[in-house]
């Protein structure tokens, strides 16, 4: 295994972060690690990569132990942090340059920094200072360091935050190619790019982890349900979608559009349509909705 954490709990004062927390990553593998803010995700990835202890409980990552053998352990990982500490005064090529020497490339430095300078996408801006960056390139300036030294497990914390949509893209595309001869835990807020990316999600809630599967799996296990969303020539009242044989839960989208949820052993479509005729009304557009992994996340991570 790349990575196996076996119990870890973190405490910080009275506050539990992470509790009895218990999962293995193969080589290979691109997982997600979601959560609600103050889960436990950036306490996860800090503790994998030698920044904190924990409490209690055991990790290894390719066989290394983060208590007995931190050093080697941080060979092996590249560190891309939430906030993503960087030297403002520095160059792009002078940063990775010093980030190069501290993992000793020696001969190695100026190949490997015009290396990740391409890769990431930083050529047009290798000359300006990383002060004066935007937060997106500055963010590939954060991925880069991460993989100056090659390692074979990267943990991004955050790793599109401040991107626009192109360069979100070229990330994305980026972090998928690496993930084909790496190891990759990122976590993110944008449900999407897990969809995208990853091909295993860990989901964490209150410092306990709730769902650990495939993308696939996961977006097959929201309560055997689907969805529906109607939309009426008029305003429809609540209560009344509510009567429709196999309606399960309702939401409003807009005035005259509902999102109907149903079991997956009916098809409420054609109750919907025969609802309609018998109250008088019409529907204008009806369009059954794919399973989403940001339901299945609100599902899992309801206090």
């Amino acid at each position: 295994m790349s990575i196996q954490v076996s119990n870890i709990t973190k405490n910080y004062g009275g506050q539990l972060a992470l509790n009895d927390v218990s999962f293995t990553i193969k080589p290979g593998e691109i997982v997600g690690l979601l959560g609600p803010n103050g889960a436990g995700k950036s306490t996860m990835m800090k503790i994998l990569t030698c920044f904190i202890p924990p409490s209690s409980g055991k990790a290894s990552v390719y066989g290394f132990d983060i208590h007995e053998q931190s050093l080697e352990v941080r060979k092996k990982v590249g560190y891309l942090p939430e906030n993503n500490p960087l030297y403002s005064d520095m160059y792009i090529k002078e940063y990775l340059e010093f980030v190069a020497g501290i993992h000793e490339l020696g001969k190695n430095t100026k190949k490997r920094v015009s290396e990740m300078i391409e890769m990431t996408g930083l050529g047009h801006e290798q000359k300006k200072k990383i002060g004066a960056l935007s937060k997106g390139y500055r963010q590939r300036v954060g991925l880069a360091q991460a993989l100056i030294h090659n390692p074979d497990v990267l943990i991004l914390d955050e790793p599109t935050s401040g991107l626009d949509p192109n360069q979100l893209v070229e990330i994305r595309n980026l972090i998928a190619e690496i993930g084909r001869q790496k190891t990759v835990m990122l976590s993110t807020h944008i449900m999407q790019e897990v969809e995208a990316m990853c091909n295993r999600a860990i989901i964490i809630n209150f410092g306990k982890i709730v769902a650990d599967d495939t993308t696939d799996h996961l977006l097959n296990k929201k309560e055997n349900t689907e969805q529906v969303v109607v939309e009426f020539d008029q305003e429809v009242k609540a209560e009344l979608l509510k009567t429709v044989k196999g309606v399960l839960n309702i939401s409003k989208v807009s005035a005259n559009t509902w999102l109907v949820e149903s079991g997956k052993d009916l098809d409420v479509r054609q109750e919907l349509f025969r609802f309609a005729v018998e109250k008088g009304f019409t529907v204008l557009s009806m369009q059954k909705q794919s399973n989403r992994l940001e339901d299945v996340f609100q599902q899992l991570t309801k206090k």
